[in-house]
Formats: C-alpha cells, structure tokens, sequence
C-alpha cells in the first residue's frame, strides 16, 4: 500500500455539528473549488471539509499518483475523534479516489456522493483531459479562465486561477501516465454504502455516461441523476442546480438536509 500524505483542509459550519462531512476536488484543482456544495451543506447544519490533494493546492508532493496512493491519503483523513465521515463527495479524479477509498475502507464513510467520476476513461477522455490540463497549465491567468468559461461565477474563475497556480504539473502528467489503464470499476462494484452520481449532461460533456454508468449502476446502491446543461464540472457550470442534486440525494438518504 502506497505511504499517506497529510492532506491540509479548509473547513465551513460548526465542528460541533452533528454530521461531518469530506469534499474531494478534482484533477488540477483543488479544496477551495468545493466551496458551492460546502456552503449548501453547512447552512443545512453540516460541518463540511474539503482537502487538497497530494500534488494540488498547499498538499505535500510525492512520487506516485496512482489512485491508489490519492486513495490512501483519503482513507487517512478522517473527522474529529478518528471516527466515520457521514458523507464523503469526489468530483472527477476524486470521485475515482473515494470510491476506491469507499471501497477498500467500508467504515471510512456511511454515504458516497460522486460528481462525474472518473471510473474509467476512454482513449477519448483521456486525450480530453490532457488538453484541457494542458489549456490551463499555459495560461493560469484570471483572464485566460475567463475567457475559456465566460459562464462561471467569477469566484469560481478566481478559484481555478488559483489551483492552476497551485498544482504541480509534473503531479498532473503523472497521473496521467501513472494510471494506465484509468479503471476503478472494480472498486466501484464493491462499494458497500449508498452512494449517488451527480452527472454532467452527455449533451454538453460528461465523463460519466452511456455504458460505463449503466456497468456502475449495476451495483444496486448506486444511483444517479443528471444537472441538465452541465458539462464535466456541474458545481461551477451551473451551481445552484449542483448544490440541489446534492441536497436531493442528502434528503432521500434521510440526512436531515
């Protein structure tokens, strides 16, 4: 097993809440990122922590970034007390992390939320997720994120402005490379807790579609919705409508939210 890093965290809500909560960014971003589900958690009584990963944001670097390290470190980044988170949410390279974490570790967490996961990446997906790091490595300006999603809140541009700043990309290419073939759904058919996809919409761009969610759906605790007009990133795409899939699910689970 891959040795763990110590993930550093930002924190919303009250400590003293009775659920806790973990939000996972994904690849190229970091914590802050998180910040549209977080605040929809904690005004609905959570307390809500997002990390930044190994290679991303403050987080410490590393030598390997295989899944199963990013994996590692989560299933080492518990709540207060050394206990069990009562959600954990992975968007992307997180999603694929935490299931894996999820998988691997069933007292980790009681609910899984996983926002356009990479379970397993196509050729294609691949070759789209390159060139996109690819974009935002050459430029990390405000300007230059502006101008490739003219739709963001600016907090959101400002965000990614920052985690491109942030993130090592040599991290980012080795998790490319590190992780060939990129399939978790192994790890996604072990999952033993309820767990929801938040998908974006394969009309605009989505990563998690078609047969790969039909092959996860198979695992009878998994469901999973669509935020229509979103593509890969639903939380900056369309927020709001993000944060309410997530209190959707949060709600059928019968968590108070």
């Amino acid at each position: 097993m891959p040795s763990p890093v110590t993930l550093p965290r930002l924190g919303w809500g009250d400590p003293r809440a009775p659920r806790h909560a973990l939000l996972v960014h994904g690849l190229g971003s970091n914590g802050a990122l998180m910040w549209r589900y977080a605040v929809a958690l904690a005004d609905a009584g959570w307390h809500v922590e997002a990390v930044d990963l190994r290679g991303h944001g403050t987080a410490p670097r590393a030598l390997d970034y295989s899944i199963a390290a990013y994996a590692t470190d989560l299933v080492h980044t518990r709540p207060a007390g050394d206990g069990t988170w009562d959600l954990v949410l992975g968007h992307s390279l997180g999603g694929a992390a935490a299931t894996v974490a999820a998988a691997d570790a069933p007292t980790w967490t009681r609910h899984l939320v996983l926002v356009d996961p990479a379970i397993h990446l196509s050729d294609e997906d691949r070759e789209s997720v390159r060139a996109s790091q690819e974009q935002a490595f050459a430029d990390t300006s405000i300007a230059a994120v502006r101008a490739a999603h003219p739709g963001w809140l600016d907090v959101d541009v400002e965000l990614k402005a920052i985690a491109a700043a942030q993130a090592s990309r040599s991290a980012v290419e080795a998790t490319g490379t590190q992780n060939t073939p990129w399939d978790v759904r192994e790890a996604a058919s072990r999952l033993t807790v309820p767990t929801h996809v938040i998908a974006g919409d394969p009309a605009v761009y989505s990563i998690f579609r078609g047969a790969l969610a039909a092959e996860v759906q198979q695992n009878p605790l998994v469901s999973m919705a669509v935020v229509p007009g979103t593509g890969h990133s639903p939380h900056r795409d369309a927020p709001d409508a993000a944060a309410r899939a997530l209190l959707d699910a949060v709600a059928a689970w019968g968590l108070g939210a």
